[in-house]
């Protein structure tokens, strides 16, 4: 049973920071591309970040410089460090992994990330 699991959303003033974690199970974590998707009230869900399974790594325009993601194969865990947040980061953030060669995927619950003074 596959499980991706997300914690480190909540509330934080503008310019403020947070990282989201999410814990894999039930999959080879080291094969698969992680990717942190968002989904604002009204809007479709976009990409935010990924990290493919060598470790190169793609941000969207809007988080270039700001956010980082990251892998630790030994703990199952990819992280996303989010910093100077600001209001339109606002959303549902959903962990995903993606097994590239059979585009198998698998998505976690989602956390919320409220920026808002």
């Amino acid at each position: 049973q596959v499980q991706l699991v997300e914690s480190g959303g909540g509330l934080v003033q503008p310019g403020g920071s947070l990282r989201l974690s999410c814990a894999a199970s039930g999959i080879i974590f080291s094969a698969y591309t992680m990717s942190w998707y968002r989904q604002a009230p009204g809007k479709q869900r976009e990409l935010v970040a990924g990290i493919t399974a060598s470790a190169n790594t793609k941000y969207t325009d809007s988080v270039k410089g700001r956010f980082t993601i990251s892998r630790d194969n030994a703990k199952n865990t990819v992280y996303l460090q989010m910093n100077s947040l600001k209001p339109e980061d606002t959303a549902v953030y959903y962990c995903n992994a993606l097994f590239s060669s059979t585009y198998t995927d698998y998505w976690g619950q989602g956390t919320q990330v409220t920026v808002s003074s």
